[in-house]
């Protein structure tokens, strides 16, 4: 059996799933062509790495397509002082990918960041964070989890209307983050922010 060249996949990658659609700041596809994504899926699915399409990684887990994770990064235009809460999706890809854009980094899973409307419990000082990035398509994020980005702190996320997902940002104002929907694209949903349905008679 051929051994795969992830080198070139993710040179591939690059030239005709992040260019093509507008990913081109130069930091995004320095990042994104040096972190190798087959590192942060099993043995077996390596080979799928670079598709363009999440990769389940089971338990609810996933790999991201790599244009969300590009887009996410350049909409998210982050800095070296900046103080970061990662939402992680299960692969720990992006809090990889972020790590050395930024000044800190805390990273909690999807199911913790859930539990903060929950317990009330803490991902870190309130309003500690200028950057929050979740790692997934979400209904609606929890107030508790807002709570922790400080005064005008930038969120990018995921947004999942009407089964339709789309790149999200946000900026956090009079303790409110009002989310931007902008290019439409495949997320896959994290259903632990989903609004709860009520029924009606």
């Amino acid at each position: 059996m051929t051994q795969m060249d992830f080198g070139a996949a993710r040179r591939a990658m690059i030239d005709s799933q992040l260019r093509t659609s507008g990913v081109n700041a130069p930091f995004v596809l320095d990042r994104m062509g040096t972190l190798p994504r087959e590192d942060y899926v099993p043995d077996h699915a390596r080979g799928f790495a670079y598709v363009d399409r999440a990769v389940p990684l089971g338990g609810g887990r996933f790999l991201a397509p790599a244009l969300f994770h590009g887009t996410m990064l350049e909409e998210a235009k982050p800095r070296l002082g900046d103080r970061t809460l990662v939402v992680d999706g299960g692969s720990h890809y992006l809090p990889d990918l972020v790590a050395t854009l930024v000044g800190s980094l805390e990273t909690i899973s999807a199911d913790e960041a859930a539990a903060l409307a929950q317990t009330g419990a803490d991902a870190g000082a309130g309003g500690e964070y200028d950057l929050l990035l979740v790692d997934g398509a979400v209904e609606k994020l929890p107030d508790a989890l807002i709570a922790q980005v400080g005064d005008n702190g930038r969120v990018v996320t995921g947004l999942v209307r009407d089964g339709v997902t789309r790149l999200a940002i946000g900026r956090k104002v009079a303790g409110h983050v009002a989310l931007l929907p902008l290019a439409e694209m495949g997320i896959p949903h994290l259903p632990q922010f989903d609004v709860a349905r009520e029924w009606s008679f």
